[in-house]
């Protein structure tokens, strides 16, 4: 691509690169000059102009950036995907419906290595999504660049952006309710929108004592793909109420704790091949902690593993909670 200034005699034909006030009308960078808009610069007093002009090897931005989007998706349906119309050099793929995001992120960063002017931006790996939002976007940043590099780009990552949906439909919850615990409704229904949010329905509720009898028979018998648990005390080791009433359900825990704040007392493990999820205080408000990340990824058939779980560590510390103004700052002694 050239690019610079060049008289009006010599720009027709070229791509305005910087926007032009004249008494009658603002042409736009990025337009196609023609005669009648260097008639509006001639009449302006404008005697040149900066311009970008393709040379045979190069693709304009917005062909780059289709053929581009088009490799990292190539069946854009097929991986819960859409595709916008390229536009000033960008297109966006969004997600078609709620999921959790995978990406090659190895091959996304060979895409952006190719050439500067070819980028593509995604959301982080793993990133849960609700119908709409943008998964990721490509642009091309100058107005054209050379199709070769276009070819090694698409290359490199190929079908390397896809949205994963739910494979479950249902969720079970057992709430325990213990005197002068927290109110139980608020709870409820923030866990009810992050379940409504993966496009699950909440079919079950069961409140029981905080007790490792009871809530071993309700979590046995809650209805619900996935069964989730909420205590009215938190759970403070893997021998407390809760995973002692999923082992005594005939299940198991495969993980307590993890390396996320808010949400470290998550604890994970399954009834049969029924997925369960004890759920930290903090999931009683709709604020992003780490019970999100869990459940987005069982949700949609992703295996979550102790090493997954050690992993979150780094990203993993999320915004303070309101109620708790600075509760990591240590006192000076």
């Amino acid at each position: 691509m050239k690019f610079g200034s060049v008289p009006l005699d010599q720009a027709q034909g070229a791509i305005l690169a910087h926007s032009v006030t004249t008494p009658t009308k603002k042409l736009r960078k990025g337009i196609w000059l023609d005669a009648d808009h260097l008639a509006q610069l001639f009449a302006a007093g404008i005697q040149e102009v900066t311009v970008a002009r393709l040379e045979d090897s190069d693709l304009h931005e917005d062909e780059a950036a289709g053929r581009l989007a088009s490799a990292l998706a190539s069946d854009p349906e097929a991986v819960g995907l859409r595709v916008t119309d390229p536009f000033t050099g960008r297109v966006n793929l969004l997600a078609d419906g709620p999921g959790v995001v995978e990406l090659d992120v190895a091959a996304i960063e060979a895409f952006n290595r190719v050439h500067p002017m070819i980028t593509v931006a995604t959301v982080p790996q793993r990133q849960q999504m609700t119908d709409g939002g943008m998964v990721a976007t490509v642009k091309v940043i100058s107005y054209a660049v050379p199709e070769k590099d276009v070819t090694a780009a698409c290359n490199a990552a190929r079908d390397a952006v896809r949205l994963i949906s739910p494979t479950y439909k249902t969720a079970g919850l057992v709430v325990t309710d213990i005197p002068g615990g927290p109110p139980n409704e608020k709870g409820i229904q923030a866990i009810r929108g992050r379940v409504e949010a993966l496009g699950m329905d909440l079919i079950d509720v069961r409140i029981v004592r905080h007790n490792s009898d009871e809530l071993a028979q309700a979590v046995a018998r809650v209805e619900g793909d996935i069964a989730m648990i909420l205590t009215g005390s938190a759970t403070s080791d893997v021998n407390d109420v809760a995973p002692s009433a999923v082992r005594a359900a005939g299940g198991q825990v495969d993980r307590f704790g993890m390396p996320v704040d808010p949400g470290n007392l998550l604890f994970s493990g399954r009834i049969g091949a029924r997925p369960v999820i004890g759920l930290p205080g903090c999931a009683r408000s709709p604020a992003l902690n780490g019970a999100d990340w869990v459940l987005s990824r069982v949700a949609c058939g992703i295996a979550v593993t102790g090493d997954d779980i050690a992993a979150m560590g780094v990203g993993g510390l999320l915004k303070e909670i309101p109620t708790r103004p600075q509760p990591r700052a240590g006192k000076r002694k």
